[in-house]
């Protein structure tokens, strides 16, 4: 089937007005159908129609982490947390990575999916739940992948706490989803915007404890670190991988707030200017 075909609205066959309940329920099927056909489009777009291209498409990253986990391991050999570097690192480069990736995808899906949305059942709303959704799962994957192998060849003794694991995987994907859908507007709003964006938030690299721990930052500048909302996340990260690490500085309010403020702010503007912009 097509993805064209899952967009395409099916026709009335009869001129009885459909009751509300059943109105309610059919357009949320087709909701659900246009977010389907819209993942299937990515995947068959980005990674090609076979299963090869999306097993690549996990793998190369997934080496990509890797790699920078082996290398940054035999520079330093000592971690601020536990006995192995590779582990720590790994705790704290995955988080961020995912956030990037998330992040940038949705930037661009108003523009990735602009000539479906001119489907009547298709909205803004469709194609930024798709690429969330995709991209999600596609690093969930990477993570798995990548710390059951640095678990594998690491020296420490493992320990991880799944409900702290859980806790900041929302907070990557609720920040992920913020940050994202106001990109998405503003790249449209303003073309320069994904340039400009991509050079400002290079340091935060840098800037997100990923190398170090937070609790080793001297003041004043740890108080300016507490409002990156990356700090808090990989902080709590490392809480689930390291139970006995107590980061208590972690603000899991400050990084839904952060993150829901932009996603309402985002859905606001797009909903309301979104197709002004794109029939410019």
């Amino acid at each position: 089937m097509r993805v064209v075909d899952l967009l395409t609205p099916e026709r009335k066959t009869s001129n009885e007005s459909t009751p509300l309940r059943l109105r309610k329920q059919h357009t949320s099927f087709t909701s659900y159908r246009a977010i389907f056909a819209l993942v299937l489009r990515e995947i068959s777009t980005t990674y090609g129609r076979s299963a090869g291209g999306y097993i690549w498409a996990v793998l190369e990253p997934a080496a990509g982490v890797v790699l920078l986990t082996i290398i940054f391991s035999i520079g330093f050999k000592s971690p601020p947390l536990g006995s192995d570097f590779a582990y720590f690192y790994a705790s704290g480069l995955l988080a961020f990575t995912m956030y990037a990736d998330i992040s940038a995808k949705l930037g661009q899906s108003i523009q990735f999916s602009q000539r479906l949305l001119s489907y009547p059942r298709v909205t803004f709303v469709d194609a930024l739940l798709a690429r969330l959704l995709l991209n999600t799962l596609t690093q969930l994957i990477i993570h798995l992948i990548v710390m059951t192998f640095v678990v594998l060849i690491s020296s420490a003794d493992v320990s991880i706490d799944m409900s702290k694991l859980v806790i900041g995987y929302a907070m990557v994907i609720v920040l992920s989803a913020g940050i994202g859908t106001l990109n998405s507007f503003l790249s449209l709003a303003y073309p320069i915007w994904a340039t400009a964006w991509a050079v400002l938030s290079r340091p935060l690299f840098i800037a997100s404890c990923i190398f170090f721990v937070f609790d080793a930052v001297p003041q004043p500048y740890n108080d300016y670190l507490w409002y990156n909302p990356l700090v808090h996340i990989i902080g709590m990260m490392r809480d689930g991988y390291y139970p006995y690490y107590q980061p208590n500085y972690v603000s899991v309010v400050y990084v839904f707030v952060v993150g829901l403020t932009t996603l309402c702010i985002g859905l606001f503007f797009l909903n309301r200017y979104h197709r002004d912009i794109i029939l410019k």
